[in-house]
């Protein structure tokens, strides 16, 4: 996302965390810090990708006087080493490391705060410990399932057509009956001349779709790799949970107050599924569909309407 872009958003000031640390878990060493007030709300920013991590902006969400907010590179990403690492890489071992990251700091319930795959993980880990959420604030709804990646893969090049023909014509014409296993193949290949090409293609397939105005982005290097790497693999194994999970284990956390943020044409994760969860939540759910935003965070009616949310749960 461009500087002036995020510039175009009223959010807080920067700011430097008081904290930072490290959890163990070989082979991962997984970074996290926390910002704001240490004796404010607790909120768990989880960020997307799978393996996307975090970035300095994503502390600018939370009121630095009212929030203690924890942020964490996930397994693999970001500053967690080894970078693009997915051996113990999976849904269950990420749920673990909030739970081992809660009971390290002396926390007793999150406010859980994430989009896309950080909504997805937001949700399992409520599923798994609702007794340690206050309650959930999630943009761009996606629940891991087959459809859903199915629908990354192919179908949302019939709103990105350019950007998805780059990624088809990527790889060589025998290879693009199965779009997910041959990236992954390549991704997974310790040739840097074969993985770090396709995963500049994957990723900038992503970036290019996640905005209202269609714009073909170029994203490369480590960062393109680790996001790549690690979305194909949880994606070639169905998100580490079975299909449905999260719809189906609604019933264990309906209870919590939850506030959806969506952007009425988000084309990498669409509304409906935003609109499904909520109806199966019920009355707890708030849903706001924002009719000028796409996918991204900084999208000014999302991250604005993210930023009301949080206000109002104060």
């Amino acid at each position: 996302m461009t500087n002036a872009f995020i510039q175009d958003i009223d959010l807080f000031d920067p700011v430097m965390p008081f904290q930072t640390g490290w959890l163990e878990k070989n082979p991962h060493r997984i970074y996290y810090e926390q910002c704001g007030n240490p004796d404010g709300i607790p909120v768990l920013f989880l960020h997307g990708g799978p393996g996307a991590g975090i970035s300095s902006v994503h502390r600018r969400l939370f009121n630095p006087d009212k929030f203690c907010a924890i942020l964490f590179d996930q397994r693999g990403s970001g500053r967690s080493t080894p970078m693009g690492e997915t051996t113990d890489n999976t849904t269950t071992r990420l749920i673990e490391d909030i739970e081992t990251l809660r009971q390290q700091l002396g926390i007793e319930k999150f406010l859980l705060f994430g989009g896309s795959w950080g909504s997805t993980l937001a949700l399992a880990y409520a599923i798994a410990y609702p007794e340690h959420v206050q309650g959930l604030i999630l943009r761009g709804i996606f629940l891991g399932s087959d459809a859903e990646v199915n629908w990354f893969l192919y179908e949302m090049g019939r709103f990105f057509p350019e950007a998805h023909a780059h990624f088809v014509n990527f790889l060589p014409e025998g290879e693009r009956g199965n779009l997910l296993e041959n990236y992954y193949h390549r991704l997974m290949n310790e040739n840097s001349a074969i993985h770090q090409p396709a995963a500049n293609s994957w990723s900038s397939y992503e970036t290019s779709c996640s905005t209202l105005r269609a714009q073909q982005r170029y994203v490369s290097g480590i960062s393109a790799l680790t996001m790549a790497r690690i979305e194909a693999h949880y994606f070639m194994n169905g998100c580490f949970m079975p299909d449905g999970h999260i719809m189906q284990h609604i019933n264990l956390v309906h209870h919590l107050p939850i506030n959806i943020i969506q952007g009425r044409h988000d084309v990498i994760c669409p509304p409906l599924t935003a609109v499904n969860l909520a109806n199966r939540w019920g009355k707890k759910a708030k849903l706001q569909l924002i009719d000028n935003a796409g996918h991204s965070t900084f999208e000014s009616g999302i991250a604005q309407a993210l930023l009301s949310a949080l206000d109002a749960y104060l």
